[in-house]
């Protein structure tokens, strides 16, 4: 388009100087104006303007043209405006304004009301500006004018979110995206979804923002709008970025970089360099996000930003504080600040205010760093940013804790866990986005008990800690289960816990660990829960001592295991054996743990005594409920007391909605079987099979299919599609197959119209996502596979395998913590299965199959018979046997 403009510029200049010559009047101004047009759309906006005044000036003493003076007039108002000297430019649209009166041009008129609302919009003047494009747009609809209906609700739509009245502004953009679709506009259509996408951001519904913006992505592609393009992966990468999903903030990000330099867009590389900076930042990339910052800072000083130029000053103190250069942070901050208000800018001034509070924070400065963020919260609260606002009080919270005001600091952690509980629950639906909202601001939630507990209002503690946990899960169970209209319960209510308690039948064991102290309520069927707390004296000032106990545990299981000279198979992926350095789940260097005597056989006693010690008095019955935290998720909880029946849960409330779901929702009948799937054609880019073939497995579910009189899916029959066709009616699912250590995803054999084309790994997984697409009616779901009990640890307990078969509706999970060995799986199977056979419940068969390996020649060792965990409700099934 450049060159045909050149093109015309040079045509036009040809016609002027032939003008000149013949002494023509309206060529020369035919001329002049041309070349001006020509010059704006080159962005050339100086020479514009100098083209246009010739233009104008030729109209007004030879020609008197005043529909052209008009024309000139109004196109000086935009050159003048892209210019930003927006005084001028309403001076210019003020005098086109007049012109267009006098010779009666309503469109005209319109026009320039149009021009004069986007002036002041950029003067700040908003009101001023609503009122100018409401004139507009009675004019619009007076001359039948659409297009301009749908300019003049964009423009209102814009005006109303500057003024954080957000709600308006989605009412008046989704006028303008009805007539876009109705005048076919899809620029403009695209133009609308990017202002509803920045509006849902506004208002912290990260959900909508996401999918408005990908709407405005896939127009903006569709018609080559490159900066279009490049606005939408911003905004996309801003709002991953506040979600904590930085790999995809950074994806995202890059792809506006890389537009923005294409478009030769400065002020907008420069903004995308600021989001990279602040999202390297949050992964510790200290040195990689100062050279995006400073970068950020020279680019908003060379194109004039002062706004952007605050935030480059504000996030280079940031990465100086995290640096612990508390001093040189305070400077940079302290020019962000003034910058701020010199500007009129009260986010960037909040912004501001939160780390300068920070600052005086570390220096042990608590009243001034209150006196800082009590700031930051009035100006969150008052231009309506929620998130900044429950940042602020959880600020204020901490602030009062390390001064010891606990009330106070209770009632800020308080303030801060509403506001993100409203947002995350009115504003984002994907699970995984939920949960990384959670983690990122976990800091909230963790205070809140902890300072009830420093008050020893310790009920109120255990809901505040409950209220915290598997909030995601329990969001996908009340959905699954129909019970979308039950209401959350008050943080303040002590009934409620009293309520929960009454409730369980069953002796509960609720924890929540913070640094070396592990947090401890038990509940039982006097209806009040009670509260003790221990602490590990292993491990450093900043290590996590519940990890290191349990990876403690788990490598003298390991040690003991080659010392004994045990033989050791178990369904690897390419191997029959583990490597001489492989564990159940350590994450830490052999060197730290001493080898253990071949006779010491009392592995899970450290961690018993961590743990259950503490409540020994309190462990009557025959069977305990836990609801782990942190690293304990990841203990094999059934091994620790071998007269107690041990199940997990992710929460007492999920456990609750759980137990509580329709009695007609499960199945009572029908079998999944799977095992041993045919891999032999997934190979590695050398050609060699990644996974070798499980004939125990095989052996495994045949066994089972002969007790249940059912017919497995083996070998090239156990794909992938033929699991997910038959899994959602079953009352009971069993697969015994290779699972990932990460989280048990579980690799399926792949489907037949692979033939032609070699399969990949990714082909064949069976993926969290895909079971939690799905509406299970499984009573029972049995994943022998190894690590299916594994995943990242996080506030909703482990993500992995076994959370999403209880996300989709089963009732109950079987998994395992590591790797398991072959015929001590089969002989453990057996077992279970006849338990389940004879009537009992999940829990008593899991009881008695691990007695009968530990009873066995073969099989005693913890590594055999201790992965087995049980998650969720103590089911039976009514299995179909043999007669």
């Amino acid at each position: 388009m450049a060159d045909r403009i050149l093109q015309d510029i040079a045509e036009q200049k040809k016609r002027l100087a032939i003008a000149q010559i013949n002494n023509n009047t309206e060529e020369k101004a035919d001329a002049y104006y041309n070349l001006g047009r020509a010059y704006y759309f080159l962005e050339d906006f100086h020479r514009a303007i100098e083209y246009l005044k010739q233009y104008l000036s030729i109209t007004e003493e030879e020609v008197g043209d005043r529909a052209g003076q008009g024309k000139a007039y109004s196109d000086l108002g935009l050159a003048y405006h892209s210019l930003k000297e927006f005084q001028r430019a309403i001076e210019y649209t003020n005098k086109c304004l007049i012109i267009a009166k006098d010779v009666g041009d309503r469109a005209g008129q319109g026009k320039a009301y149009s021009d004069l609302g986007l002036a002041y919009h950029s003067l700040k003047e908003f009101q001023r500006a609503i009122e100018y494009t409401n004139k507009y747009l009675i004019i619009a609809k007076e001359v039948g004018d659409r297009a301009g209906q749908g300019k003049a609700y964009s423009d209102l739509g814009l005006a109303y979110h500057s003024l954080k009245e957000f709600q308006r502004a989605i009412e008046y953009t989704n006028k303008c995206l009805i007539i876009a679709k109705d005048v076919g506009d899809r620029a403009g259509q695209g133009k609308a979804y990017a202002s509803l996408g920045l509006a849902y951001h506004s208002l912290a519904e990260f959900q909508r923002a996401i999918e408005y913006n990908n709407k405005h992505l896939i127009i903006a592609n569709e018609v080559g709008d490159r900066a279009g393009q490049g606005l939408g992966y911003g905004n996309l990468g801003n709002i991953y970025f506040l979600l904590g999903e930085y790999q995809r903030a950074i994806e995202y990000t890059n792809k506006y970089l890389i537009i923005a330099r294409e478009v030769g867009n400065r002020a907008m590389e420069g903004k995308a360099y600021s989001d990279l900076g602040a999202t390297y930042h949050s992964l510790n990339e200290f040195r990689r996000a100062m050279e995006c910052h400073w970068k950020h800072l020279n680019i908003a000083k060379e194109v004039g930003d002062r706004k952007e130029k605050g935030r480059a000053y504000l996030h280079i103190g940031l990465i100086h504080e995290s640096l612990g250069d508390v001093p040189r942070a305070m400077e940079y901050y302290k020019q962000c600040l003034s910058n701020a208000e010199e500007i009129g800018d009260r986010f960037g001034q909040g912004r501001a205010y939160c780390r300068l509070g920070s600052c005086y924070r570390e220096l042990h400065d608590l009243k001034e760093a209150v006196e800082c963020y009590k700031r930051h919260l009035g100006i969150a609260e008052e231009i309506g940013d929620r998130m900044a606002e429950a940042c602020a009080h959880s600020k204020l919270g901490q602030s009062f804790l390390y001064s010891d005001f606990l009330n106070e600091a209770l009632e800020h952690f308080r303030c801060s866990v509403k506001v993100y509980d409203t947002i995350r629950a009115s504003s984002i639906s994907e699970d995984e986005l939920k949960i990384s909202f959670r983690t990122k601001h976990q800091f909230a939630y963790t205070h809140l008990w902890q300072v009830l507990v420093m008050l020893e209002r310790n009920d109120e503690a255990l809901y505040a800690a409950e209220r915290g946990r598997a909030q995601a899960l329990l969001d996908a169970l009340k959905v699954t289960y129909g019970l979308t209209s039950l209401s959350p319960r008050s943080i303040e209510s002590e009934e409620e816990v009293r309520c929960i308690s009454r409730k369980t039948t069953v002796l509960t064991v609720f924890l929540a660990l913070h640094l070396k102290t592990v947090n401890i309520w038990v509940l039982g069927k006097e209806g009040i829960p009670i509260f003790r707390q221990a602490k590990l004296e292993i491990g450093g000032e900043h290590e996590d001592s519940f990890t290191l106990l349990l990876d403690t545990v788990l490598k003298n299981i390991w040690r003991w295991y080659q010392l004994a000279g045990v033989g050791i198979r178990c369904e690897n992926r390419s191997t029959d054996k583990l490597s001489d350095d492989s564990t159940p789940s350590s994450t830490r260097d052999d060197n730290q743990v001493s080898e253990p005597s071949q006779e010491s056989t009392d592995f899970f006693q450290p961690l018993y005594d961590a743990v259950l010690g503490p409540i020994e008095d309190l462990l009557d019955g025959d069977e305990l409920i836990v609801v782990p935290d942190g690293a304990l998720c990841l203990a094999p909880w059934a091994a620790l007391r071998e007269s107690l029946r041990i199940r997990m849960v992710p929460s007492l409330t999920s456990l609750e909605v759980i137990t509580d779901s329709p009695c007609e929702y499960h199945s009572k009948s029908g079998a999944l079987l799977v095992g041993d799937p045919c891999l032999e054609k997934v190979t590695n880019k050398w050609g060699n099979p990644i996974y070798g073939q499980l004939k125990y497995a095989r052996m495994e579910v045949e066994m089972i299919g002969e007790i249940l009189e059912s017919q497995p899916l083996t070998g090239k029959d156990a794909t992938k599609e033929a699991v997910l066709q038959r899994i959602a009616s079953v009352a009971l699912v069993h697969i015994a197959a290779h699972g990932r250590k990460e989280n048990g995803e579980i690799v399926l054999a792949p489907d037949p119209r692979w033939e032609s084309k070699p399969p990949t790994e990714e082909d064949c997984i069976l993926k969290m996502s895909d079971i939690q697409a799905l509406r299970l009616r499984a009573r029972l779901v049995v994943l022998s596979c190894p690590h299916s009990g594994q995943g990242k640890v996080s506030s909703e307990g482990v993500v992995g395998m076994a959370r999403a078969f209880l996300f989709a509706g089963a009732r109950s999970v079987l998994a395992t913590l590591w790797d398991i060995d072959d015929e001590a799986t089969i002989m453990f199977m057996k077992s279970f299965y006849q338990q389940l056979g004879s009537g009992e419940s999940a829990s008593v068969a899991l009881q008695r199959a691990m007695k009968c390996l530990r009873d066995s020649h073969d099989f005693s060792a913890p590594k055999y018979w201790a992965p087995f965990v049980l998650i969720g409700d103590d089911v039976k099934i009514e299995l179909k046997k043999k007669h």
